[in-house]
């Protein structure tokens, strides 16, 4: 159902070089640019996280509430991926762990304090 997500940054260069890490921990690459934004994907057809400017071109904001939950396709890579967040500076928000029997995941905020959450579900 999801296209893509995007989160605001105001400062582009570091923000990619954050995603460019954490994202390629599970497989994802710049997709596609436009001139405001650089599209993540894993390959054509899925979903999607664009990076950059806002457009009313106001400072960015994290949103109260807003969360952007990532699949992964086992443990190893939400602990591999929070880890390396973590690592590049990212603000931690809940380490991996089971939530639920179905449901393992880690939270962290990143470099623009956009909150993320990786998980495994099932």
């Amino acid at each position: 159902m999801l296209a893509y997500v995007t989160l605001g940054t105001n400062n582009k260069e570091k923000a990619l070089a954050f995603y460019d890490a954490v994202l390629g921990e599970m497989g994802a690459k710049r997709f596609f640019a436009n001139d405001r934004l650089q599209f993540y994907g894993v390959g054509p057809g899925q979903p999607m996280i664009g990076i950059g400017d806002p457009y009313d071109e106001a400072a960015a904001s994290c949103g109260n509430g807003v969360m952007p939950a990532l699949a992964a396709p086992d443990k190893e890579t939400v602990d591999r991926v929070y880890n390396k967040a973590i690592e590049l500076g990212a603000a931690d928000e809940g380490a991996p762990g089971a939530r639920m029997p179905t449901f393992y995941g880690a939270y962290f905020r990143d470099p623009d304090g956009n909150k993320i959450c990786v998980c495994k579900l099932g």
